[in-house]
C-alpha cells in the first residue's frame, strides 16, 4: 500500500502561497522501537506513552542546547508518535529557542505537515527532511538534524569521510552515508526523499556543505549517536591540525568492535541519556518536562 507524495514549496512558517505537485509514491517502512509498533493500525496511543515521548524529546532539545550543538533557532529534532497510523511525529515550533522547549509545547504533526496539537508551525525544512526519513528509514523512530561545528566542518571538506582513528569512531563503522549533492534549503518532498534515499539504512547522514543527521530506535539512541559523532569529528579535526599522518584502525578490529556496539548500543544510550536528563533536573531546567 503506497501513499502519494506531494511537493510543497512554501508553508506558513516562512510565509508564501502553497503549491503542490505530484512527486511519486513512497512506501512506508514498519518500525518497531521502544515505543511500540509505529506503523500499527491504531489511530490513537496511550496517553502515558505519548507523554514519555514528549518528555524525552524536550529533554533532548535542552541537553543539546546546553552542549551548544544547535544553531540559533534552526536545526530540528523529531520523534515518531507511538501507535499512530498514518505517521504522527513531534517537533519544535519554528521560532522557539531550544532552551524554551517543553514537553507540552512540542507540535504534533501528521504526515502532511498539518499541526494537530500545539501553537505555531514547524520550520518547513524540519518537515520535509524529517517526515521523509521517518517514512523510509528502518531505525528512524527519532531523527536529529544539527549543524554542530566539528561534524559540519568535516562536511565542508572534499574528503568528508569520518576516519576510523579513535575508539569512539569505531561505533560508526559502516554506519555513515555521505551525501555530496547539496541543493540549498530543503523546501520540498522531492529533495527530502532524495536525502532519505541517500541515507538508506545508515544511522548517520553527513550532508556536504550542510550538516548531519542521526537516527535511532529511541530518542536516547539518536542522542547518543549525535553526541559521539561530534566528539569523533572534534578528535579528527584536532588530528588534522597536527599535519601528521593519521593512524587508522584496521577493518578487522572495526568489525569486532562494531559487534559490541550492536549488542550494547541501547543500554549505553539509555544510561547516557538518563544521566543527562538528571543533570537537567538538578541544574535548574526541570521545566523541560512541563
Amino acid at each position: 500500500m503506497s501513499n502519494t507524495a506531494t511537493e510543497v514549496v512554501a508553508t506558513t512558517a516562512y510565509g508564501g502561497n502553497e503549491k503542490k505537485r505530484k512527486a511519486g509514491d513512497i512506501e512506508p517502512v514498519e518500525v518497531v522501537g521502544p515505543y511500540g509498533l509505529i506503523t500499527s493500525t491504531a489511530h490513537g496511543c496511550a496517553p502515558d506513552v505519548l507523554r514519555q515521548a514528549r518528555v524525552d524529546l524536550a529533554a533532548c532539545y535542552r541537553i543539546l542546547d546546553r552542549m551548544n550543538l544547535n544553531e540559533g533557532i534552526d536545526n530540528h529534532l523529531t520523534v515518531m508518535v507511538p501507535g499512530t497510523q498514518p505517521l504522527r511525529f513531534l517537533c519544535i515550533a519554528y521560532g522557539l529557542a531550544w532552551s524554551e522547549v517543553t514537553a507540552s509545547n512540542l507540535l504534533l504533526l501528521d504526515e502532511t505537515g498539518k499541526v494537530l496539537e500545539g501553537s505555531g508551525a514547524p520550520d518547513p525544512t524540519a518537515f520535509f527532511i524529517h517526515s521523509r526519513i521517518h517514512k523510509q528509514h528502518p531505525h528512524a523512530v527519532c531523527v536529529l538534524h544539527t549543524h554542530m561545528p566539528h561534524a559540519t566542518a568535516l562536511c565542508c571538506l572534499e574528503d568528508m569521510e569520518l576516519k576510523m582513528i579513535n575508539q569512539n569512531c569505531l561505533r560508526f563503522y559502516d554506519e555513515v552515508a555521505y551525501d555530496t549533492d547539496y541543493k540549498g534549503l530543503v523546501l520540498g518532498t522531492v529533495e527530502g526523499d532524495r536525502m532519505a534515499r541517500a541515507m538508506g539504512s545508515h544511522r548517520v547522514l553527513m550532508h556536504r556543505n550542510h550538516g548531519v543527521i542521526t537516527t535511532g530506535d529511541s530518542v536516547a539512541e539518536a542522542f547518543d549517536e549525535l553526541y559521539y559523532l561530534e566528539r569523533c569529528a572534534q578528535v579528527q579535526c584536532l588530528a588534522y591540525a597536527t599535519n601528521r599522518p593519521l593512524a587508522t584502525v584496521s577493518d578487522a578490529i572495526c568489525v569486532e568492535y562494531k559487534k559490541d556496539v550492536v549488542k550494547y548500543r541501547g543500554c549505553w544510550a539509555e544510561k547516557h541519556f538518563g544521566a543527562r536528563k538528571r543533570e537537567l533536573l538538578k541544574g535548574g531546567a526541570a521545566d523541560f518536562a512541563a
